[in-house]
């Protein structure tokens, strides 16, 4: 079988298992299987997974303390929230989902929600992923698959190009590869805005901080020999479905799906279309064919 029509197999097979009504475009072996979809509704029901019952537990992680919390049985799934966001914006049904397949940790990163920071050094975004790597080894993992949104897409990038053994597969959601001070958009002036507020929480203007330090990661992206998902809404006004397009252009051998008519982090408000589709992407096997 050749690369394209191996691809063009994988694309009918998300079609055929993600949801009716979508619409798939496979191309070479350096392009990505893209698929675009609309939220459907399933009968399928899901229970939400409970932050209040659920104990917030503690790990030493480079001088700081990292709070997290675990759900679920199997392979190790980390989560890495998006900007100003703690372990509890995660929505409860994504991760309940998730949870039937995966053991899930969500974490609090440093300065943020109960976690301990070090105001000793400067934050950047290699720190947070340098964090996440040394978590994975805290929680007795050699290595995780990993679900990043919004910032948190950005550190599970830095993660994947800083610390590329840690990373089993990987999906970025709502995705930037960096955010300039100078952009004339509604992210840059966001971020920015924050960063200047005096009225921005410590923590909140660390990252905001760190974003705008960033260089992003460009180039670098060619370089991730891993198994790749992009997940992106059309209705994304802060990271616009574009960058997406773009980002999975230069990643070899990614997918990308776009939620049709959906917001930025689109998991808060379409959790089942989310999490089915993480499901499929992390339960496909991308080995190789045997000849």
């Amino acid at each position: 079988m050749t690369a394209r029509n191996s691809i063009l197999s994988i694309a009918i097979i998300i079609c055929l298992i993600i949801a009716s009504g979508c619409t798939g475009t496979a191309g070479s072996a350096q392009h990505p299987v893209q698929v675009t979809q609309s939220p459907v509704q399933t009968n399928q029901q899901y229970t939400p997974v409970s932050y209040n019952a659920t104990p917030v537990q503690y790990a030493k992680v480079n001088g700081v303390t990292l709070a997290y919390r675990e759900f679920g049985s199997g392979d190790p799934l980390l989560m890495i929230t998006g900007f100003g966001n703690t372990m509890n914006d995660w929505n409860p049904t994504f991760i309940g989902i998730l949870a039937t397949k995966y053991h899930v940790y969500i974490y609090d990163s440093r300065g943020m929600g109960s976690s301990s920071d070090d105001t000793t050094i400067t934050p950047s975004m290699s720190q947070y992923a340098d964090d996440a790597a040394s978590l994975m080894t805290a929680l007795g993992q050699d290595s995780m698959n990993v679900y990043g949104a919004s910032m948190g897409s950005s550190v599970s990038q830095y993660l994947v190009i800083d610390h590329p053994e840690r990373v089993r597969k990987l999906i970025l959601d709502s995705n930037s590869d960096g955010v300039r001070s100078n952009e004339p958009t509604k992210l840059s002036r966001m971020i920015k805005a924050a960063a200047d507020s005096p009225a921005t929480p410590a923590g909140t203007r660390r990252e905001a901080q760190a974003i705008l330090a960033s260089n992003g990661t460009g180039d670098n992206l060619s370089a991730i020999n891993k198994d790749v998902m992009l997940i992106v809404g059309t209705a994304d006004d802060l990271t616009p479905d574009t960058i997406s397009v773009q980002m999975a252009g230069q990643i070899k051998g990614s997918w990308l799906v776009r939620f049709k008519d959906l917001p930025h982090v689109g998991s808060h408000v379409a959790p089942v279309e989310y999490g089915e589709t993480a499901l499929t992407f992390l339960g496909m096997d991308e080995s190789p064919l045997s000849k």
